[in-house]
């Protein structure tokens, strides 16, 4: 009896309309409400209506690109940084010309002396039947002379190979031993030269049995790091003498008039006054560009930063949808900038239909003023999305400020609510 006065009553007073009334889309002439299912058709008629997203607030004209291209064509059109090639007056004052000699053997250089493979250093030079050679190095000492096991001391510094082979040889034949060896010059430390300033490995030239010139010591060294030559002045320093010849000429020489070098001589590869005023004008003027960039950057990041905060505070007017009904989050729905959104957007952005409440079968979108001169005309576009595939509508319906999305309630939700109305307000005594 208890449960069948419970229905009784819930019957009664739902057709008093004393309970729960759920919200619902009806189609009402008098107030001018018009249902329209979403079909494909009536899907491109929604978005015919006039709209243009708002664009998003911009900051100052400046582009980091267009900037770019800015300083690519000054630099083609300002002097500082054109291909203009300026030279200063050079005085030509060139070393006498010089024979190269031959090599002289000095003290720190390494000499190896080959004899046959017997037994000691006697034993191999008065051997004459021998298959393999002994190769042996010897320094030159302080005192130019290198220390022979068995033979003695033979002095060769100041000597070319010729003498130097002649001197071993009177010394092989002064302690009685038939000379049998070769000598050659293995390690060249004696006589150096040094290359410093533009090029790309400055440092220290040995002189070996070839003679070295000017040119050939800034090509071992990596060659001149200016690109433009006609800025380059190149200056031997030789025995208290300063001797200079411009970038251009060194490599206009030949063989008669080519600067041989010669041992303790320095090579400094310089650049003309007129180059280093010009580097430093290059130099403040990518300078001045790098300041006007970080300005500029500065400024709009602090633009940007404004602009965020204006929109923050609702200082910037904005478009908005209504998102209400069995959603997750009835909310505020921002239209975006610059581009449009959808219908699936503004359900995902707000959590989705709630799956225990609400109906995917009441799925609608208020619109007013659709396609007619009185505005008071409310337009429902209808989705019945419980068939999936028609979700994808919801993909392609553009939203309009002020749209309403709504979502219903399942028949079920309407029931339980009703029940909830109903417990609280009749206590049923327990009998």
């Amino acid at each position: 009896m208890k449960h069948i006065l419970l229905i009784f009553i819930a019957i009664t007073l739902t057709g008093c309309g004393s309970v729960y009334q759920s919200s619902k889309v009806r189609e009402d002439v008098n107030t001018k409400i018009r249902i329209v299912q979403l079909t494909p058709e009536t899907l491109l008629k929604a978005n015919s209506s006039p709209y243009i997203p708002k664009i998003y607030p911009k900051t100052s004209s400046f582009s980091l690109e267009n900037n770019t291209k800015n300083q690519k064509n000054s630099t083609s059109s300002n002097p500082l940084y054109g291909s203009e090639q300026l030279s200063g007056v050079i005085e030509w004052k060139l070393p006498e010309s010089s024979q190269s000699q031959p090599y002289m053997i000095g003290v720190s250089d390494v000499i190896m002396l080959s004899t046959p493979d017997t037994g000691s250093i006697v034993e191999a030079l008065n051997g004459t039947l021998a298959t393999y050679n002994r190769r042996k190095e010897f320094t030159v000492q302080d005192d130019g002379a290198v220390s022979v096991p068995d033979i003695g001391r033979i002095v060769v510094a100041g000597l070319t190979l010729m003498e130097a082979e002649d001197a071993v040889f009177r010394k092989l034949v002064e302690v009685g031993v038939a000379p049998s060896f070769s000598i050659e010059v293995i390690e060249f430390n004696s006589q150096k030269v040094s290359v410093l300033g533009a090029v790309k490995y400055p440092g220290i030239e040995p002189i070996a049995m070839q003679p070295l010139y000017i040119d050939q010591a800034i090509s071992l060294k990596g060659g001149i790091t200016i690109s433009d030559v006609s800025f380059v002045v190149i200056r031997l320093y030789r025995n208290g003498s300063i001797y200079q010849i411009s970038g251009p000429d060194i490599y206009k020489q030949n063989i008669s008039n080519k600067i041989l070098l010669k041992n303790g001589d320095r090579v400094v590869v310089d650049t003309t006054s007129e180059y280093d005023k010009i580097l430093g004008l290059r130099q403040k003027a990518r300078e001045n560009a790098k300041r006007e960039i970080e300005l500029e950057s500065e400024t709009n990041f602090n633009e940007a930063r404004s602009i965020l905060n204006r929109l923050e505070n609702g200082a910037i007017s904005r478009d908005y949808v209504y998102i209400i009904g069995e959603v997750r989050e009835q909310s505020r729905f921002i239209l975006p900038f610059d581009h449009k959104a959808f219908l699936a957007d503004a359900l995902l952005k707000s959590g989705g239909i709630l799956s225990f409440s609400g109906s995917p079968k009441q799925i609608y979108v208020l619109r007013g003023g659709m396609g007619s001169k009185n505005s008071k005309e409310i337009t429902a576009f209808h989705l019945d999305a419980t068939n999936v595939a028609n979700f994808l509508l919801a993909t392609h319906l553009e939203l309009r400020p002020k749209d309403v999305v709504f979502v219903g309630t399942q028949p079920i939700t309407n029931w339980n609510r009703i029940i909830k109305q109903i417990i609280p307000t009749f206590q049923i005594p327990r009998g």
